[in-house]
């Protein structure tokens, strides 16, 4: 149970980080972030929840379930829609 709530605050925080915050990955400063490269921030903390969730799972279950590609279409799809209340934010909603 507490492995999910971690999973989930993870993805909902990857997912909207590069939106919000004007440094790369939340740590190193950068002078200014273009589209692909918060898009490729994006892709970065999908990466990073993924292998988060495959130490998760080998710490409970003692080994990790292998996976076809359907799995991660749906995870993709499901990161993009966590992300888009960050892209909302910083494209369509804040005036610039």
């Amino acid at each position: 149970m507490l492995g999910t709530l971690v999973l989930v605050c993870a993805s909902v925080l990857c997912a909207n980080l590069p939106f919000i915050s004007e440094r790369l990955f939340g740590i190193f400063p950068a002078r200014r972030k273009s589209l692909p490269l918060r898009l490729a921030e994006v892709v970065g903390g999908y990466l990073f929840v993924g292998a988060l969730a495959f130490v998760i799972e080998r710490q409970a279950h003692g080994a990790a379930y292998s996976q076809t590609w359907e799995f991660y279409v749906v995870t993709v799809a499901l990161f993009a829609v966590v992300a888009f209340p960050g892209f909302v934010y910083r494209y369509l909603w804040r005036k610039h």
